[in-house]
Formats: structure tokens, sequence, C-alpha cells
């Protein structure tokens, strides 16, 4: 039955990818195509991973990563798929617990994530959280792929300016456990070093909902605290200083329980009020 499996695989590499003789076949990737979604076939490849031989797990992985990258005209139809048949992503992002597959379906899943309708979706879910868990595994180069897939998450500023409270404080609460996260130094690094990401946390912290302002406070404190701000992000704190002072010092009065908030507050409006402009 292996045997079979591999057989099949290696066909339908070869009409998706074609050979180095002949380009591959329109109709025949079409039709290949639609039965792997009617099928339930894509699914079954990623279900079953575990049981295809080593070879067999990289002819899946091409298979798949070739039809995710399928258009028509401007429409991706495995995108479409995989955005009504989300399950597919979290077996993916769920394949770091098994080190046989770990780094198959982390290739796949990288694939996925460069569609920002597929990169949401996981974004929003419960199971993003998980990605903490993945890059702190025992095995190093599981680990390594996971943050790999994880990095690519960077780009949260478009995701952040979304209307929806829900999707808005979600993505807030953990774009703070992101970059406050010891193992993401480069990612936080990069975040706070662009000036837009500072003005769009300065305008969060003024939003009508308490819960979203006390989020972006989690993150404005980091733009703060840090000891190599660039000097874009010093010009926009000094520009701002007697205002951001006056701010903080009334910002959530009524968190009268939280010593902690408390504290970080005083210590970030001591770093304000201590900031002096550079000599040219």
């Amino acid at each position: 039955a292996s045997e079979e499996v591999s057989k099949s695989l290696q066909a339908m590499k070869e009409i998706l990818c074609g050979t180095n003789e002949k380009e591959p076949p329109t109709e025949a990737v079409a039709q290949l195509a639609q039965e792997l979604y009617s099928s339930g076939l894509l699914v079954t490849l990623i279900a079953d991973l575990q049981l295809i031989d080593f070879e067999g797990k990289k002819d899946v992985t091409q298979i798949f990563n070739n039809i995710l990258r399928r258009q028509i005209g401007t429409r991706s139809p495995t995108v479409e798929y995989i955005s009504a048949h989300p399950h597919i992503l979290f077996m993916l992002l769920k394949g770091y617990e098994a080190p046989q597959i770990a780094l198959r379906c982390g290739i796949m899943l990288r694939e996925c994530i460069r569609h920002e309708p597929l990169a949401k979706i996981i974004l929003f879910s419960n199971q993003f959280r998980d990605f903490f868990k993945y890059v702190e595994l025992s095995t190093f180069d599981i680990a390594s792929d996971a943050f790999a897939t994880f990095k690519i998450f960077e780009d949260y500023e478009k995701l952040l300016q979304s209307e929806n409270y829900v999707t808005k404080r979600q993505s807030l609460k953990l774009l703070g456990e992101l970059i406050l996260d010891r193992h993401n130094f480069a990612i936080m690094t990069k975040y706070i070093s662009k000036p837009e990401n500072l003005k769009l946390m300065m305008n969060l912290l003024r939003d009508k909902s308490p819960n979203i302002q006390f989020e972006a406070f989690h993150v404005f404190k980091v733009f703060v605290a840090s000891p190599h701000k660039t000097q874009p992000i010093v010009e926009i704190l000094l520009k701002n200083q007697p205002k951001l002072i006056e701010f903080l010092s009334s910002f959530q009065k009524e968190r009268t329980d939280d010593e902690q908030f408390a504290d970080e507050k005083n210590y970030l409006i001591k770093q304000i009020r201590d900031l002096k402009k550079t000599a040219p």
C-alpha cells in the first residue's frame, strides 16, 4: 500500500510540476486540483502525513505548495478552499508536535501564511498562542523552524487598524506578548524602530475602549523603555513630551489595585521627562 501511495504521489507531482521534458498540462492540472478539493484528498494527505514514507512526505509538500500558488486570473482557488476548511491550517500548526513531520508541516504552513486571508485565520485564533510553546521546544531544528514561521507575522500594523473591537483587542494583546517575549528580540527591535508603529500606539492609547487603551499601553511602554531608541522615535517622544507626561499622569487612574501598572506608568513618565534633545 505504501508503494502504491508513493507512485500516486509521484504521478500527481509530475502532473502539477511537469518534468524536464515537458511543461505541466493545463487541463490535467485543473482536473487534479478539482479532485484534490472535491474528494477531500488534500485534507487526507495532511491528516495522514505521518503514515507516508520519507520521499512521499517530500512529494506531498511539493504538491501542496504548488497547488497553493496556483492562480486563475486574480483568484487563488486553493487559498479559497483552505479559507473554507481552516482545520487544514491548524493540522499543519499542530504538526510541530510530531517530530517526524514537523519540518514538512512548517514548509507548508509558511507558504499558507504568505496569503493574508490564511494568515488572519491563524492570527485571530486561540491556536496562535501555541507558537510560544513551539519556539521553546527542546529540539533545536523544530524550534528554529517554528520561529521562522512565527516571524512571518511581523507585519501587524495593517491588521491592528481593524475597526472590529474584538480583532483590534486580540491582535494588540498578541502583539504585546510577541514583542515582550525574550525569544523575539529581533522582531521587537524591528517593530519599535518604526515611527508609524509608535504613532499607532499613541492613537490607540486614546481609544474609546479602556481595554484597548490598556493593551496599547503594554506595547507603548516598550518604545519608551528601550535603551536603544532610534532618532525618529526620540523625536516623536520629545515633540509630544509635555502632552504625554500630562496624559500618562491621569491615564486609567481607576486601576488603583494594580500596583505593577502604577509603577510602570510612573517609570514611563520619568523616562519621557528625562529625554533630552541630542546635539546636532
